[in-house]
């Protein structure tokens, strides 16, 4: 079992009438935590599923906008489980979903995420074709006013068996709204680290692994990942820390080999350049232009290249400058949490 926060987690359950009766193949999971305005389309993407046996279980967290988050889902609430549950973070309220399920299977939706209706069957058909304990896919990236433009494996790519090593070192980068796992290898990885920190989700399908679980790619876009294009700064820098998180608790809590940890330890120092870069970026955008050519600076100590000497010295000498280039090319570009998103 993972170590994790003791908490008396307050809770209500209401089961719709239309659930299904029977045992269901697939439990969907839904945590929700200030999405009322986007669950009725993540609902919907889950109701429009070709592949029927399942049943949704919707755990509202602790949310604050519950009032309005319950008249949304009001016109659901006979077709689904209904749980909630005081405020107790992402890893909590998926914990709670997967020891209500009934399924031996347990699929994994954000609440502001949704599926393309070929999700469930053919996720469920390749993971019984390939005789795996999990599966994931690629999702559309997309977002308020924002068109498809890329999918999540264009920016954070899956190549060859995903192993503890692969997963570590990034050559395979799972997408929660994109899983489907079996019950049992969830449960004896211990479900979801209740620790404080980030990147839960990373650190349980990393477990999953070195239990010897069996992971599989399904190269198919299947789900749509919603991205926040007005707020990228902040994000990246998130991000980096989430990540930094991630790597130093699975130094701590899982029995890695030497070479995995070796791999742990590379990316660690990579994450915090990174995270150098992104704080000069967002305290650019702030207009704190002697920390920011500070950060840039300490970057470029950390990692030499010509891009990163050109930034530092631009943020020292030209600001302004290197603020608008930040801005015109900030249209383009969309965070994602590599593995780890949303987990709080």
């Amino acid at each position: 079992m993972t170590e994790g926060r003791q908490k008396d987690i307050q809770m209500i359950k209401r089961v719709g009438r239309n659930v299904f009766s029977n045992v269901p193949r697939i439990s969907v999971i839904i945590p929700a935590y200030n999405v009322a305005e986007h669950i009725s389309a993540t609902l919907e993407s889950v109701i429009a599923q070709k592949f029927r046996e399942y049943e949704i279980i919707l755990i509202n967290d602790g949310s604050p906008d519950s009032k309005r988050f319950e008249r949304e889902i009001n016109s659901y609430l006979e077709e689904i489980v209904y749980i909630k549950q005081s405020n107790a973070g992402a890893s909590e309220a998926r914990n709670t979903g997967i020891k209500h399920a009934r399924g031996e299977i347990i699929a994994f939706l954000d609440g502001d995420d949704q599926w393309l209706p070929d999700f469930l069957a053919s996720q469920y058909v390749f993971m019984g074709r390939h005789e795996l304990d999990m599966v994931y896919c690629d999702a559309y990236l997309f977002g308020d006013n924002s068109p498809y433009i890329r999918t999540f494996m264009q920016t954070a790519p899956s190549h060859g068996e995903v192993t503890p090593a692969s997963l570590l070192d990034l050559k395979c980068n799972v997408i929660t709204s994109g899983t489907m796992v079996r019950r049992e290898a969830l449960m004896a990885a211990g479900l979801f680290d209740t620790a404080d920190g980030l990147a839960h989700d990373f650190l349980l399908w990393l477990r999953i692994a070195k239990n010897g679980g069996k992971i599989g790619y399904q190269e198919k876009v299947l789900a749509k990942y919603r991205v926040h294009l007005n707020s990228l700064s902040g994000d990246s820098v998130n991000r980096m820390e989430r990540s930094i998180f991630a790597f130093e608790r699975a130094i701590s809590t899982i029995d890695l080999t030497i070479d995995e940890k070796a791999i742990a330890e590379r990316r660690i120092d990579d994450f915090r350049t990174d995270l150098k870069v992104e704080s000069g970026k967002s305290l650019l955008l702030s207009g704190r232009n002697r920390e920011a050519a500070e950060a840039f600076r300490q970057a470029n100590r950390r990692r030499r290249s010509l891009k990163l000497t050109a930034v530092a010295y631009m943020a020292r000498f030209a600001p302004g400058l290197l603020l608008k280039v930040f801005k015109a090319m900030r249209s383009n570009e969309i965070t994602f949490v590599r593995n780890i998103e949303r987990s709080a």
